[in-house]
């Protein structure tokens, strides 16, 4: 887990065994034992890791998998992979329970789908409507400032 995580991190990033290494000063030989699973690092140093990668430590030490993906990428602090989802012959899908339990999404309960070239997502229509509501008050804000 935690050896197959730095690897994929690193290359993620685009960093070097040694350039990692001199972030959380270290040897680059002993950061490739980490890698190779032959030692691993102490609690500091994995926070020193999980702070260059922007993750936590608890992402950092353990792997997930997605049906059909293999193994996926600690997610960033604060962003969540919940896996794959297969759409259905009529445009459905399946929320994964993860998701679903942290978003508290049940029957019935209304989302806004957003997209752009490269994806989709999937925002709790009251978040998005107050979002919009903000938005739609600073910009009346502004104008009436831009009337004066």
């Amino acid at each position: 887990m935690l050896k197959e995580n730095l690897v994929m991190l690193r290359n993620i990033h685009g960093f070097s065994q040694e350039e990692i290494a001199e972030k959380i000063n270290i040897s680059r030989q002993a950061y490739a034992k980490w890698e190779s699973g032959a030692t691993v690092p102490d609690i500091e140093k994995c926070s020193l890791l999980a702070q260059t990668y922007g993750i936590s430590i608890d992402s950092l030490v353990k792997s997930e998998t997605a049906d059909g993906i293999g193994m996926i990428p600690p997610a960033p602090k604060g962003k969540n992979i919940w896996g794959s989802v297969t759409i259905n012959d009529r445009g459905q899908l399946v929320i994964p329970k993860g998701a679903r339990d942290k978003f508290q999404l049940t029957g019935g309960k209304r989302l806004i789908v957003l997209g752009d070239e490269t994806g989709i997502a999937l925002i709790p229509a009251e978040t998005f409507e107050a979002k919009m509501k903000k938005a739609m008050e600073f910009a009346s804000i502004q104008t009436d400032r831009d009337l004066m």
